[in-house]
């Protein structure tokens, strides 16, 4: 442990010191329903079933997709058919018919589903997607009235929900009233929930304290909780503050995952410190963590950034031939332009023309850029090959784009 931990730490740094709505609509009375004692015991044939899903799909008008969603209000292919359910609401809310939303979810709850708690928080959540956080935090509060238990799922829900407001008070209050009221027990769910929020929300000292008085309570911070923090603060330039997570999270046992190292590689190419990032790639190797498309795209991006273009193809080389991905729409995009700022019009050719087979272009001005070298080096023959793959592209370029890339062929 104490080897891995001297292979992990970063150098001694100084400590951190400092822990740092939209109005819903009225409300409206439950819509009531003749059966709301009906199960999904009784279910019309699944071929009726399925009609009702493509009906739904291809209603467009929000009154006819509000009542055929009402009528299919037990029909258990619609109602635990997550997508069909969400696109409904998504649907009225781009309507703006909130008041159906309200009339929709509100009889949802009279129904048997109501009394269990994930579907409650799918009502929650949907309320979020709609905007209408008051529905949402008050569905959470009423719960005992459908017969259903709260546990910290479904107060994980009301807390992600009413996040979006991105009211601070409100969300302190939230925190230090319900849990007691309703005996709910948080997790380091909740807590990374809330230290996400905060650094979104530029509080990263409020953040960190969250996470102490958590700890305190026995709720031990996990990977996510640190990269969280780390993130924010290499974001806001605290480089010491991140570094000196990092190095708290060694020394609780806590292993640095993929995510982890990618924030890190991320810091030190905007930092323009390519070769420091590279020996977090090897060291990521060294432990039996694999790189993925991103580290190696942020690698190969910070040498070329930094003119060390042939370190560049070595790290590509190594994502080819030894990595378990391959290289992916962005890294092509990055070596392409690099090489051609670089002046290697052959392997940018090369790379292009691989890109291009895959359906994967990079930009016009880029294109253009290899267009231009490849005419002045007298390779006209490779010029339109390439203009060829361009005109192949689905979707197709816009007419202007193409004029404008046949212009450097015109030319000769």
């Amino acid at each position: 442990m104490r080897r891995y931990q001297n292979m992990l730490s970063l150098r001694p740094i100084r400590r951190f010191c400092h822990a740092g709505s939209a109005p819903a609509p009225a409300p409206v009375a439950i819509a009531s329903t003749t059966d709301t004692s009906a199960t999904f015991s009784k279910q019309p044939p699944k071929t009726i079933q399925e009609c009702a899903l493509s009906k739904l799909k291809a209603e467009r008008d929000p009154d006819k997709l509000f009542a055929l969603f009402k009528a299919n209000a037990h029909n258990r292919l619609v109602i635990e058919n997550r997508f069909a359910f969400e696109d409904t609401v998504s649907r009225l809310a781009g309507a703006h018919r909130f008041d159906l939303i309200e009339h929709l979810l509100e009889h949802q709850k009279t129904l048997p589903q109501g009394r269990r708690e994930g579907f409650i928080m799918r009502i929650i959540m949907l309320y979020g997607k709609a905007g209408m956080i008051k529905h949402a935090i008050d569905t959470f509060y009423d719960m005992h009235l459908y017969g259903c238990k709260r546990t910290v799922k479904s107060f994980n829900a009301a807390l992600k929900v009413l996040i979006q407001t991105r009211d601070l008070r409100a969300i302190e209050a939230f925190l230090a009233y319900v849990p007691s009221k309703f005996c709910v027990e948080l997790d380091i769910y909740t807590v990374n929930i809330v230290i996400k929020a905060f650094c979104e929300m530029d509080f990263l000292e409020r953040a960190y304290l969250v996470m102490v008085q958590m700890e305190k309570l026995g709720i031990a911070p996990d990977v996510i909780t640190y990269t969280t923090l780390i993130s924010a603060s290499y974001q806001k330039n605290r480089c010491e503050i991140g570094n000196g997570l990092w190095n708290l999270m060694v020394y609780k046992g806590c292993r640095p995952n993929l995510t982890t190292f990618n924030v890190r590689i991320q810091y030190l190419i905007n930092r323009r410190r390519a070769w420091k990032a590279n020996d977090v790639l090897l060291l990521m190797q060294k432990i039996g963590i694999d790189p993925d498309e991103v580290t190696y795209n942020l690698v190969i991006k910070g040498f070329c950034q930094a003119g060390y273009l042939e370190m560049a193809k070595r790290v590509y080389s190594s994502l080819e031939c030894h990595s378990e991905y391959k290289p992916n729409v962005k890294i092509y995009q990055t070596m392409i332009h690099y090489l051609c700022k670089g002046g290697d019009y052959n392997l940018a050719y090369t790379m292009c023309k691989s890109s291009m087979r895959k359906n994967w272009f990079p930009n016009v001005d880029t294109i253009y850029s290899l267009l231009q070298g490849l005419v002045k080096s007298g390779q006209l023959g490779k010029a339109k090959m390439i203009m060829t793959l361009v005109r192949s592209r689905t979707p197709p370029f816009a007419s202007t784009q193409l004029d404008f890339l046949q212009s450097v062929l015109s030319k000769t």
